[in-house]
C-alpha cells in the first residue's frame, strides 16, 4: 500500500505568515524551518529584496540564531545598533531594510521546529502586542505538526497493519480507521483534512474491491460515528473521541441506520461494511 503524502509544510508557515500579517498589520512576515541544526529561510510576505531568501542561520546567531538556542522570543527595536545579537547576516537584514524584528519559535515537545518573524522597515515599535500575537500564531503551527506527526505515525503502522493477514491485522486496520477518521473530525478543510480522509478510504478499501454504486450514501459524519461504534464505542465514548455531544452522536447513529434499513447499531455496522464504507 503507498503512503498518503504529507502536505508540504511550507504550506502551513505560509498560512502564519498571512495570520501575523492580519493580526499586526507589519509590512514583513518571514519564517524558516529548521534543517540539519540549522534555520533555512524560506517563506516571505512582503519582502522586497531576495537577500534572505535560503538563509541559513546558525543557532546563537542573530536573532533568528538566539531564537534556536534560547527556545524563546528574541527581538530587537534597532536591529543596526543592537547589542544583544551577533551580526553575522547584517548584509541581507539591512539590505531588506528592516529597522526592528520580533522572532518566535515554533516548537513541539521542547523542540524547536522553526522560526515566525515579524518586521519593519521604520522605528515604529514591535510591542506586547506583535509579541502575543506571534506566540499565539506559533503555537497554532506546532498544533498543526502534531497532527501531521501523528497522522504519520499512525500511516506507518497502517502500513505494517496491511501487510499483515489474519484477524489481528483487520482489527489493527479498524482501530486506525477510527483513530484517522476522529483525528479528521477536529482539522479544519484543507490538505491535512484532505489526506487524512484519502487515508480513511485506502483503509476502506483494505477490505476488498469496492462493490457495485451503493444504494446508500452516508455522511462523512455518520461514518465517523459508525467507525466508533465499530470498535465497541458507546455514545458517550464516541462523542468523547469526536469531540462532540452525546446527543450529537445518537442523532447521527439513528440517521445512518435508517439510510441503511437497520434496527440496532451493529447491524449497521455489517451493513456498512458491506458496502466498503467501513474496513
Amino acid at each position: 500500500m503507498s503512503t498518503v503524502l504529507r502536505p508540504a509544510d511550507g504550506e502551513l508557515y505560509r498560512r502564519a505568515l498571512r495570520g501575523i500579517r492580519h493580526r499586526t498589520g507589519v509590512p514583513l512576515a518571514f519564517a524558516g524551518q529548521l534543517h540539519d541544526q540549522r534555520l533555512v529561510l524560506s517563506e516571505f510576505l512582503g519582502a522586497r529584496t531576495t537577500g534572505l531568501r535560503d538563509l541559513h542561520v546558525e543557532p546563537g546567531k542573530g536573532v533568528g540564531g538566539t531564537v534556536l538556542e534560547r527556545g524563546r522570543p528574541c527581538g530587537v527595536s534597532d536591529y543596526r545598533a543592537a547589542r544583544s545579537i551577533t551580526h553575522d547576516y547584517d548584509d541581507p537584514v539591512l539590505g531588506e531594510g528592516i529597522h526592528a524584528t520580533i522572532a518566535v519559535p515554533v516548537a513541539t515537545h521542547g523542540r524547536v521546529r522553526g522560526v515566525l518573524y515579524a518586521a519593519v522597515r521604520s522605528d515604529l515599535p514591535l510591542g506586547t502586542r506583535a509579541v502575543d500575537a506571534l506566540v499565539g500564531i506559533a503555537g497554532e503551527v506546532a498544533r498543526e505538526l502534531l497532527v501531521r506527526d501523528e497522522v504519520d505515525q499512525r500511516l506507518k503502522l497502517l502500513t505494517a497493519a496491511a501487510a499483515e493477514p489474519g484477524p489481528a491485522g483487520r482489527e489493527q486496520l479498524r482501530e486506525l480507521h477510527a483513530e484517522l477518521r476522529g483525528i479528521a473530525a477536529d482539522v479544519p478543510p484543507g490538505p491535512l483534512h484532505d489526506r487524512l480522509r484519502r487515508a480513511c478510504d485506502r483503509i476502506s478499501a483494505l477490505g476488498g474491491p469496492p462493490p457495485d454504486p451503493a444504494p446508500v450514501t452516508l455522511s462523512p459524519r455518520e461514518i465517523d460515528v459508525l467507525s466508533q461504534i465499530a470498535l465497541g464505542c458507546s455514545n458517550a465514548e464516541a462523542a468523547t473521541r469526536l469531540a462532540v455531544r452525546p446527543e450529537t452522536v445518537k442523532a447521527y447513529l439513528r440517521s445512518a441506520m435508517s439510510k441503511l434499513a437497520v434496527h440496532n447499531r451493529y447491524r449497521a455496522v455489517l451493513a456498512a461494511r458491506r458496502l466498503g464504507l467501513l474496513p
